[in-house]
This record gives C-alpha cells, sequence and structure tokens, in this order.
C-alpha cells in the first residue's frame, strides 16, 4: 500500500444538477486543500452514500462532457453515472485529467493522428505522449477526506481499481457502466478493450 499525504475537505455547496434530457438531481459539490497534483478536483455527493457507496472516477472530458461529441463515450457516461449513484448514494469525483491527462489540445492532436488511421492509444504514443498518464493519487486523498475507504467502483477500467487498491482504498467490487457506441467511436471503444482490457461487452466490434 502507497502512503499518501492528507487532504482536507475546503467547501462544500449544494448544486442542483440538470441534464440536456431533463433529469435532474439534487448534489453536493465538495473541494479540497492538499491534493498532491494541485489541480481543482471536484467531489459530486449523490443521494444518501451508505457504508460501501458506489464511487465514480470521472476524468474530465470538455468535448465529451459538454459539448456531446460522438468521438467518445465521456458523456453518456458521465450522465448514467450521477443517476445511478444519486439511486444508490455515492460519490463522483470529477477529475481534471483531460485526454487521459495529456490535455486538451494534445486531445485534439491526437484526434487528427486518429483521423489518419491510428488509434487512441497509439495516436497519444505518435505524439510522444503517455498511452494513459492518469494516477489516481489525488482521487484516493479525496475519499479518505470524505471518510470513505471502502466502495463499489463504477468503472469498465481495471487500472482505476487497481490503483486505488495500491492508494489503501477497499475496492469491494467494480460495477461496469453501460456501452454508448455512435458511428464515431466505435474505433475508440475497441481500442480501449484491446489495449487496456476494459471491460465492454462489445461482442464482435472488440476483436476487430
Amino acid at each position: 500500500m502507497t502512503d499518501i499525504p492528507a487532504a482536507t475537505q475546503r467547501s462544500r455547496v449544494r448544486v442542483p444538477l440538470r441534464f440536456g434530457d431533463g433529469y435532474r438531481v439534487d448534489s453536493e459539490l465538495v473541494t479540497f486543500h492538499g491534493l498532491v497534483d494541485g489541480q481543482e478536483h471536484l467531489a459530486v455527493v449523490l443521494g444518501e452514500p451508505g457504508p460501501d457507496p458506489l464511487v465514480r472516477l470521472h476524468s474530465e472530458c470538455l468535448t465529451g462532457d459538454v459539448f456531446g461529441s460522438a468521438r467518445c463515450d465521456c458523456g453518456p457516461q458521465l450522465r448514467e453515472a450521477v443517476e445511478r449513484i444519486a439511486d444508490r448514494g455515492g460519490v463522483l469525483l470529477y477529475l481534471r485529467q483531460e485526454g487521459r491527462g495529456i490535455g486538451l489540445y494534445n486531445k485534439l492532436d491526437a484526434y487528427a493522428l486518429q483521423d489518419q488511421g491510428l488509434d487512441t492509444y497509439a495516436a497519444n504514443t505518435a505524439l510522444g505522449l503517455p498511452e494513459d498518464d492518469r494516477d489516481y493519487t489525488a482521487a484516493a486523498q479525496m475519499l479518505r477526506a470524505l471518510g470513505i475507504s471502502r466502495l463499489d467502483l463504477l468503472s469498465n477500467n481495471p487500472d482505476k481499481a487497481a490503483q486505488l487498491r495500491d492508494l489503501g482504498i477497499d475496492v469491494r467490487d467494480r460495477v461496469p457502466t453501460g456501452v454508448f457506441t455512435t458511428a464515431h467511436n466505435v474505433r475508440y471503444l475497441r481500442a480501449k478493450v484491446l489495449q487496456t482490457q476494459h471491460t465492454l461487452p462489445l461482442g464482435e466490434l472488440s476483436v476487430g
């Protein structure tokens, strides 16, 4: 288990959320002091978290979350996660890790390479960047500051669960998200299955 410094809660504020399809839910947004990466990550507390809350680590995606880009599944995953967590009680950590940690401009550069035939991971590599540069130490700090040491993780990504466990968080179960395919993101989703073992039930789409 990796020993990490403690973070503390900075503020809590009630924010009603409303999505484009009309779904509404009350939330409480929590900010923090002492996060190791210095980023302004947020915890979105939904429903009434119990002893084993449902938690999602959602990496910021401006193109998908805000503009509704069909090149990824981030926006639909965010929408689904909020409702599922609110129904059960838990927390969505909104992490400022655009483009799997490489930033917005680099992500768009990678998109241009994907248009030339590279998959999402090969495009990052071609730019001299890591395939996935995300570190979840700050997420573990946030969870501890919220008093959460055991949880069910809403994710298709085995690396998120592995990193949290290495950081001392007891991930009791990994709960898969839905699959949100479009004509524009099938290659992206297939690459996540083949390259990083995401548990996406894509059937024949997952094997080329």
